[in-house]
């Protein structure tokens, strides 16, 4: 049971992660290789899913934060958002060890994988249509990968889109709502959550308890 984050190397990319010199979205190349120039000890590639590979629930957020992921090189990892994110899957016991927003923090998860459905960090953290598009194929394999997947739980309302894509469900019969449960086919069901951002918890759109309540759930349902 593998509990680390795949590292492709440039030019071979696994089933489910793209490579580290991806270019299949223009802008988002073009952005990486800025920062990779402004701060070159920074991870600056796309960020591979993170947990483990026995997981029965996927966690699929957005994509890398630009000071988050995108610097650290692991989901939700250096932002505020991986904050919310890893202190509730330690209370849930989806995760071991302590989170100290850092790739070699040595912490793990337990039961879950944590991936994004953009791989790229986007400038303004705003994937466009296409770019999640295009991504959609890495998230679509990545959750094929996973054989004992029961759950999974979908951060925003992109998550939740590129989530239900991957799998050729229609948007349609699957509405976003926070804490909204949907049974997608036998043994497979998506839970929705407002993104555990800065920005919404600042508003009170969402709320720990709220979050919490949510992600308990999802993990019941494993």
């Amino acid at each position: 049971m593998s509990n680390k984050a795949a590292q492709p190397t440039a030019g071979q990319p696994t089933a489910a992660e793209p490579p580290s010199d991806c270019v299949l979205c223009p802008r988002l190349a073009e952005f990486r290789g800025a920062n990779q120039r402004a701060e070159p000890d920074w991870f600056n590639a796309p960020v591979p899913s993170f947990g483990d590979t026995s997981a029965r629930l996927l966690i699929v957020g957005l994509a890398p934060g630009l000071k988050g992921a995108n610097r650290t090189g692991r989901p939700f990892t250096g932002d505020y958002a991986g904050v919310l994110l890893y202190e509730t899957l330690l209370a849930l016991g989806l995760a071991r060890g302590t989170y100290d927003a850092s790739i070699d923090d040595g912490l793990e998860l337990s039961g879950c994988m944590i991936t994004n459905a953009v791989r790229c960090v986007p400038p303004e953290n705003k994937p466009t249509t296409e770019e999640a598009r295009t991504c959609n194929a890495f998230l679509a394999a990545r959750i094929a990968s996973l054989p004992n997947l029961a759950v999974i739980l979908a951060l925003g309302r992109i998550a939740h889109d590129a989530t239900l894509s991957s799998l050729g469900a229609r948007r349609a019969a699957y509405p976003f709502a926070h804490g909204a449960r949907h049974e997608l086919r036998p043994g497979l069901t998506l839970f929705d959550s407002f993104h555990c951002s800065r920005y919404n918890t600042n508003t009170g759109r969402l709320t720990p308890e709220m979050f919490r309540d949510v992600v308990g759930a999802a993990r019941a349902a494993i």
